[in-house]
């Protein structure tokens, strides 16, 4: 048993999104959308740093989004394509603590990007004379480092206890990449408690951004319902409408992978609410925010 333990501690086995008897054609449909989402941030990137006009908090913050969904995307696909092709998940201690980091770090830190860019349509749209002021470079550079510090905190802080977790049962991972919730499964030791404080925790990191991204839009409502403008208006909630998109596909793929009650979950739901969250997203915001734009 002793030498198991150290063998399970040491390597893990990804079961993998794709069977290893799945048609390539599944493969190349994975590494089409990877194709599609590094290439429209990356495009998106490079068009708000080049184009003049794009150079105002709306579109930095922009940037910022399209850079997270890059490495997001690219922490999970390289790693699952090569397992399919090679026909081996196997993936060490330290690569799966790798992943976690980077995942959740890109996770928490959309969720909280999307709340700066809530709140600054609510400057926008609210306090248009004081926007210069409220919104300098300074301000956005500030919101942004607290933004990247506090989701590598956070994310810090689950990697570091994963990786001190004793692994006696199966080494199997049952999704196509490193998560939380899958290293728990495989832990011989009591973390009821741990799954209660990350429950709660998800609670906070979830809901807090989105009541104040909801409270920022009703005031946002209310001042646009009071213009006597109508191409006002439309100016107004056109500039909300894809942060609105993509603020229902984030929270509503987060809400339900993390807040369900663990005797409902299943590992296909997971796998399929992570292929959301994980690939399908980064696939997406940039088609939103560029058919707009």
């Amino acid at each position: 048993m002793g030498e198991e333990n150290a063998t399970s501690r040491v390597e893990f086995i990804l079961a993998g999104l794709l069977h290893q008897k799945s048609p390539p054609v599944f493969l190349g449909m994975i590494l089409l959308l990877f194709f599609v989402a590094l290439t429209g941030n990356s495009l998106l990137i490079f068009l708000i740093q080049m184009g003049s006009n794009f150079h105002i908090p709306m579109y930095f913050f922009l940037s910022q989004l399209s850079f997270m969904d890059i490495c997001q995307i690219s922490s999970i696909i390289p790693k699952m394509s090569v397992d399919f092709l090679m026909k081996n998940g196997r993936i060490t201690l330290a690569g799966c603590g790798t992943q976690i980091f980077f995942t959740v770090t890109m996770g928490g830190a959309e969720s909280l990007l999307l709340t700066v860019m809530a709140w600054d349509r609510f400057v926008a749209i609210c306090k248009p004379l004081q926007y210069p002021l409220l919104m300098s470079r300074r301000t956005c550079l500030v919101l942004s480092g607290g933004v990247w510090l506090s989701a590598s905190f956070h994310a810090s802080m689950h990697t570091i206890y994963m990786l001190q977790l004793p692994f006696c049962e199966s080494n199997r991972i049952d999704q196509f990449f490193c998560t939380i919730l899958a290293l728990l499964n495989l832990s011989c030791s009591d973390v009821s408690a741990y799954q209660t404080g990350m429950f709660f925790g998800g609670v906070v990191m979830l809901f807090s951004p989105l009541s104040i991204i909801l409270a920022s839009y009703m005031s946002s409502l209310f001042t646009v319902l009071g213009m006597q403008s109508v191409e006002g208006r439309h100016k107004a909630w056109g500039t909300c409408l894809s942060h609105l998109c993509v603020v229902a596909i984030f929270y509503g793929a987060a809400s339900f992978q993390y807040m369900r009650p663990r005797s409902y979950r299943t590992p296909q739901q997971d796998k399929m609410v992570s292929v959301c969250c994980s690939i399908v997203l980064p696939v997406l915001n940039p088609l939103i925010y560029s058919l707009r734009n």
